[in-house]
């Protein structure tokens, strides 16, 4: 296939995508929001009913942000301006190679955007989900090759051993990265570890900086690695401006596994005399951590910017985004747009059409 043939077929993968989704104020969105509200295919509601099933965390609501998500990034002119970055050479699909893949779990279709760029790249796709997340992604491979057969030669999933492969691309947590980098570390490939939003805030937000700061926290119950855990706030920050705008989210406390996680997080503060915040279903306590538990919301104060600036750049491969409408060196993004990120905003900011592209030269 051409670059073109690929580029048209995600293209009429994100209109089918679409039509399948009732339109809705995707901002105001509720946790608790009722799937037959959000979705109008009975496939596609099926398939949201039963992987919420298998992972309770796979709400419709979460299930809905992750698709429409998809859905902007294949829209054609993005596909064409994210290709068009690289040669059509490079691009060409002329490719045998085949990319194993071993998938995250944590948010509904994270491993999406390495399945459109392995393919995008004219390469095979070989993956290998998570127990967590094991229905969703197959489900758009089928979806994509009744559009373009000739994609059925390239995507394959498996539950066992990912066979004969030319490079991988891994994604897990800073233990299992050891294994990745054991096992296949021979490959050319990419492994990803643990990394975090953090939010810089100057104490002059708007109230609506502040509610779309909400959806950066709280979308996908704050599991992703793109989710804010961690704030850094000006000294004498006052919260009392920062709780208000977090009742948006107020519909967390009444799924069970996150108000399991508040519940269990609030006895441990208490019990050890912890230092915290409460608005009854966010903590919020000062800790120099990057990441943070389900539920939980760490801080630090500053006097100087300038000096936090100098610590994030230092720290910069432990963050995976910054959230922020403050001038800094490290590259900052808009208050409500963690979980939104562009095609070309790559995780671990390691260029995966790249790396995909340079195979074809080998």
């Amino acid at each position: 296939m051409k670059l073109s043939e690929r580029i048209d077929a995600f293209v009429r993968l994100g209109e089918f995508l679409k039509a399948g989704l009732h339109e809705v104020d995707i901002d105001r969105l509720s946790p608790d929001s009722p799937g037959e509200m959000l979705f109008q295919s009975p496939e596609l509601q099926n398939l949201v009913n039963e992987s919420g099933l298998v992972n309770p965390w796979f709400t419709p609501h979460a299930i809905y942000h992750a698709i429409r998500d998809i859905c902007r990034m294949l829209e054609r002119r993005d596909l064409e301006a994210w290709t068009g970055r690289y040669s059509e050479d490079d691009l060409g699909g002329n490719s045998d190679k085949k990319i194993g893949t071993i998938l995250a779990g944590n948010i509904p279709l994270v491993g999406f955007h390495d399945f459109l760029s392995i393919l995008i790249s004219g390469h095979g796709f070989t993956g290998k989900p998570s127990g967590k997340d094991d229905k969703l992604l197959p489900y758009l491979g089928k979806k994509l090759v009744s559009i373009q057969p000739a994609f059925s030669k390239s995507i394959s999933f498996t539950e066992e051993r990912l066979g004969r492969i030319d490079a991988i691309i891994a994604t897990g947590s800073n233990n299992t990265s050891r294994y990745f980098e054991y096992y296949f570390g021979k490959y050319p490939h990419i492994f990803r570890k643990n990394r975090n939003g953090i939010a810089l805030l100057g104490g002059n937000e708007t109230r609506e900086e502040m509610e779309s700061l909400a959806d950066d926290i709280f979308l996908y119950f704050g599991l992703g690695c793109r989710n804010v855990a961690k704030l850094y706030v000006p000294e004498g920050y006052d919260f009392n401006i920062f709780f208000p705008a977090m009742e948006k989210y107020t519909a967390v406390r009444d799924h069970h596994k996150y108000a399991n996680n508040y519940l269990y997080r609030r006895s441990v503060f208490l019990m050890n005399q912890v230092k915290h915040l409460d608005n009854e279903f966010l903590l919020i306590c000062p800790d120099a951590s990057f990441s943070s538990p389900v539920s939980v919301l760490h801080y630090e104060t500053y006097s100087d910017i300038n000096k936090v600036d100098h610590h994030l750049a230092v720290y910069r491969d432990e963050i995976q985004c910054v959230v922020t409408s403050e001038a800094l060196t490290v590259p900052g993004i808009p208050f409500g747009h963690s979980q939104h990120p562009q095609l070309w905003d790559y995780a671990d900011n390691v260029d995966t059409l790249k790396f995909l592209s340079n195979l074809s030269e080998n």
